[in-house]
C-alpha cells in the first residue's frame, strides 16, 4: 500500500474549480473579434509580419492552460489529466534543468512516450499529411484487479492518449527565435553536446499532438475518457516558454496548452487558449466527434485557409487544420488552430496571450527537422503515452473534492496487488499516483459514466516505480483490432502519406530514460529498456516495455504492444536502440534510421 505525503499532494495544487458556463468566455472573446465558427475557405495567405501585429493583450484567468503540468503559481490548471509534450532537459545544469532532466518549478515532470517517426525529403511531407487509423476493441469482460500481468485489461489502463505529431511554427516558444511557416530553414544547425554555443538553435517551435482518448475512464476533465464506450480526439498544442538551453523560463507559464476537441461542427466546446480556457473547454458536448471501437478513420493534417480577426488586427491567412473522416459511421469532425477559433500564443515575459494562427513549421519531414525542446526528436510521428495508470482494489486517503465539488471525492492512496510495497524510499515524485478515484465513481455533479475499477492516474511524473498496467504484459498480443479474453486488440496505424507519396524511412525512439530514476541522465549509466533499478516496485517483478511491430495482413499497418503473432517486429524493445546521453546530453533512446517496411 502506498501513502503519499499530504504536503506533496498540496504542492500539485489540485484544482478546486467551478463548472463555469462557456457563455461569459465566448462573449469576452467576441469583444476581441473571435468567433467560434468553422474557418472560412479560400482566404488569402497572411504574411508573418501581419500575423505579429496584434499585441499580447489577453491576460490569464485564474484557471486555464498556462502550465499543463499543473505547477503555475498564478493559475490553476483546467486539464487535470493533461498529456504534455515531454521537455528534453538541457546540455547544461541550471535552475531549470540538471542531470539531463527538465524541471517545472522544481518538480520533475517527464513521462514515457515510445515513438515511431516517419521521414521524407519530399516537399509537403512536413505540412500535408494523411493517416489511416483503425481503433482497437477491448475485451468483453470488465477489467479486473487480481493478478498483475494476467488481469483483464482495457486500453484506458495502457495509455492516457495515443497521438499523431507535427512541429508547429511559433516564434514565442523555445528558443524564442523567429520562425517562417512551412520552411526547412527553421531546423537547428545542430543539436546535442557537440554543438558550439554560437550555432543556430532553430526557429521557435510549438508541438502538435492530435490526441486520441480511449473509452472507459470518464470524465475527461478529471480522468482520460469522454465516456465508457467511445473514443474521442483533440487538437492539442504545447509551447515552452524558455530560452535556448533553458537558461531562462517563466515559472508562471512554462509549458502552455491550447486545447480543443475534434468537433463535427469545428467549433470548440470552450475557449482553447492557455489564458482563457474554462472547464467547458475540457468537457465534450453534443458536437464532439465520438468514435466506436473498430471504426476505420482517415485523418488529414494540413495548413488550410483561415479567416481573419479584424478587431485583433489579424488578416485572413492560413492555420493548421485537422480532419477526421470516420469511414465506418460516415461522420466527419474537424478543428482549426486559428485565431478565429480562439487559439493564442503566449508571451514569455508576461504570460499574456495573443490570438494566433498556428501553422506547420517545416516543408519536409527530413531528419533534423525537429522541435528543439522536446525529448522525442520528432516531427511527423506517432507516440503512445504510457505510464499513467495504476489499477487498485480500493483507494483511501481522502484529499478533498475535484472539479465536481461536493460528492466528488479525490483520494491519494492505491491499495491492492499492484501496490504491495511501501515506497517510502522513493523520491516524492515517484510516490505520487494521484488523483485516485474509487470503482463506480460518477464524479459528483459531473455525473460521468461510472469508473469500472478503482484507479490512480499518476499525473505528476508518471509511474516512476513501474508497477502499473503499462509496464506489464497487458498489451495486445496479435496485430488485429480484435481482443483476446483478457488483452485488448491492436490499433492499426497505416503509414502516413503526403499527396499520395509514402515516407521512405522510419526510426523508433523512447524517452523512458528520463523517467527512470536509477538512470544517470548525464552519462547514461543505469539507463535500460525495460527500466530497472532500485526504484522498481515489488522485488521479483520483471518490468515489461511495449514495442512497435508491423502487420502486413490486409495492407501494412504499424501496431503497438506485445505483438508476437502474425507480425514483423524489430527486435521487440531492442528497436529503441541505445541511450544517447553522450551525444544529446540527456537519456533519450534512439534506434537507427531504417527503410520503411511498408
Amino acid at each position: 500500500m502506498r501513502k503519499v505525503p499530504k504536503s506533496h499532494i498540496l504542492s500539485k495544487k489540485l484544482p478546486k474549480r467551478r463548472l463555469w458556463g462557456v457563455l461569459p468566455a465566448v462573449l469576452g472573446l467576441m469583444t476581441l473579434g473571435v468567433m467560434y465558427a468553422p474557418a472560412a475557405v479560400g482566404a488569402a495567405a497572411a504574411t508573418p509580419a501581419a500575423a505579429k501585429s496584434a499585441p499580447f493583450t489577453v491576460k490569464p484567468n485564474a484557471s486555464g492552460g498556462l502550465d499543463c503540468n499543473g505547477f503555475s503559481p498564478i493559475q490553476k490548471t483546467i486539464l487535470g489529466a493533461a498529456t504534455c509534450t515531454d521537455p528534453k532537459g538541457g546540455t547544461v545544469n541550471n535552475k531549470n534543468t540538471w542531470g539531463g532532466r527538465f524541471y517545472d518549478n522544481g518538480h520533475y515532470i517527464g513521462h514515457d512516450e515510445p515513438n515511431v517517426g516517419f521521414f521524407s525529403n519530399r516537399a509537403g511531407s512536413g505540412d500535408n499529411v494523411n493517416w489511416t487509423y483503425t481503433l482497437p476493441k477491448d475485451p468483453k469482460a470488465a477489467p479486473t484487479v487480481k493478478t498483475p500481468g494476467k488481469d483483464v485489461s482495457n486500453w484506458f489502463e495502457l495509455t492516457v492518449a495515443t497521438w499523431l505529431g507535427m512541429a508547429l511554427c511559433d516564434g514565442n516558444s523555445y528558443p524564442q527565435l523567429p520562425c517562417t511557416p512551412e520552411s526547412d530553414a527553421n531546423a537547428p544547425a545542430c543539436f546535442g553536446v557537440s554543438c558550439p554555443q554560437a550555432s543556430y538553435p532553430g526557429g521557435g517551435s510549438a508541438f502538435l499532438e492530435m490526441q486520441f482518448y480511449p473509452p472507459g475512464d470518464a470524465p475527461f476533465i478529471e480522468n482520460v475518457s469522454c465516456n465508457n464506450t467511445q473514443w474521442c480526439a483533440s487538437l492539442h498544442i504545447n509551447e515552452a516558454e524558455c530560452t535556448f538551453n533553458f537558461v531562462s523560463c517563466n515559472n508562471n507559464c512554462r509549458e502552455t496548452t491550447n486545447f480543443a476537441f475534434i468537433q463535427t461542427n469545428g467549433v470548440p466546446t470552450g475557449p482553447p487558449s492557455p489564458q482563457l480556457m474554462t472547464n467547458a473547454s475540457a468537457e465534450p458536448n453534443a458536437q464532439t466527434l465520438l468514435m466506436n471501437p473498430g471504426d476505420k478513420l482517415q485523418i488529414h493534417i494540413v495548413d488550410a485557409a483561415a479567416p481573419g480577426v479584424p478587431t485583433a488586427g489579424i488578416p485572413p491567412g492560413k492555420a493548421l487544420e485537422l480532419t477526421i473522416d470516420d469511414l465506418t459511421t460516415g461522420q466527419t469532425g474537424f478543428m482549426q488552430a486559428s485565431a478565429a477559433n480562439g487559439f493564442a500564443q503566449t508571451d514569455i515575459a508576461t504570460c499574456n496571450g495573443r490570438l494566433f494562427n498556428f501553422q506547420p513549421e517545416y516543408r519536409t519531414s527530413k531528419p533534423g527537422n525537429i522541435v528543439p525542446w522536446a525529448a522525442i526528436q520528432a516531427n511527423v510521428s506517432s507516440s503512445i503515452e504510457i505510464g499513467h495508470f495504476t489499477p487498485c482494489t480500493s483507494v483511501s486517503g481522502l484529499l478533498g473534492n475535484g472539479v465536481g465539488g461536493n460528492g466528488d471525492p479525490v483520494f491519494s492512496t492505491c491499495n491492492g496487488p499492484y501496490e504491495t510495497t511501501a515506497d517510502t524510499s522513493e523520491p516524492q515524485e515517484a510516490g505520487m499516483d494521484t488523483p485516485c478515484y474509487p470503482a463506480g465513481s460518477t464524479h459528483g455533479s459531473l455525473n460521468s459514466d461510472p469508473n469500472p475499477i478503482a484507479n490512480c492516474t499518476d499525473l505528476t511524473a508518471g509511474d516512476l516505480d513501474f508497477d502499473g498496467s503499462t509496464y506489464r504484459t497487458d498489451y495486445p498480443t496479435s496485430g488485429t483490432i480484435n481482443p483476446t479474453a483478457i488483452n485488448p486488440g491492436s490499433f492499426l496505424l497505416s503509414q502516413p502519406t503526403s499527396s499520395g507519396h509514402a515516407y521512405p524511412q522510419i526510426k523508433f525512439q523512447a524517452d523512458i530514460g528520463l523517467s527512470e530514476l536509477a538512470c544517470n541522465g548525464t552519462t547514461g549509466a543505469g539507463c535500460t529498456v525495460p527500466p530497472t533499478g532500485s526504484y522498481v516496485d515489488q522485488p521479483g517483478h520483471t518490468t515489461f516495455y511495449p514495442f512497435w511491430s508491423v502487420n502486413f495482413g490486409g495492407g501494412c499497418s504499424f501496431v503497438f504492444g506485445n505483438n508476437t503473432t502474425g507480425v514483423k517486429d524489430f527486435g521487440m524493445d531492442a528497436e529503441y536502440g541505445k541511450v544517447m546521453s553522450a551525444t544529446l546530453g540527456y537519456p533519450e533512446f534512439e534506434g537507427r534510421l531504417m527503410a520503411n517496411p511498408c
